[in-house]
């Protein structure tokens, strides 16, 4: 598998300063997913801005992987709401006249 577009979690965590064990924590708690090629781990680009959300949470605000857990849950479901209110809106302004 090529790597160009993967970044190496080792280059992640010395980037941003964060312990190996809490990226392989989250990634047991399945908030992030890894490619492993041959003996090293990478992470896929779209990982990375959620990952470093993750990271601040912990690091900056001592939030603990549970929390991390509910808070990412609670954001998803933000997310799913505000899919739904946008295609609701558009629903409703084909019902409207003025």
């Amino acid at each position: 598998m090529q790597t160009d577009n993967l970044i190496s979690a080792n280059q992640f965590c010395v980037y941003h300063n964060v312990e190996r064990s809490f990226i392989d924590a989250l990634q047991q708690s399945d908030l992030i997913e890894f490619i492993r090629v041959e003996e090293e781990i990478f992470l896929p680009p779209h990982q990375i801005s959620q990952l470093e959300k993750m990271v601040r949470l912990h690091y900056e605000m001592n939030i603990n992987l549970e929390g991390i857990e509910a808070i990412n849950n609670l954001l998803q479901q933000i997310d799913t709401l505000q899919t739904q209110v946008i295609f609701l809106n558009n629903k409703l302004c084909l019902y409207e006249t003025d």
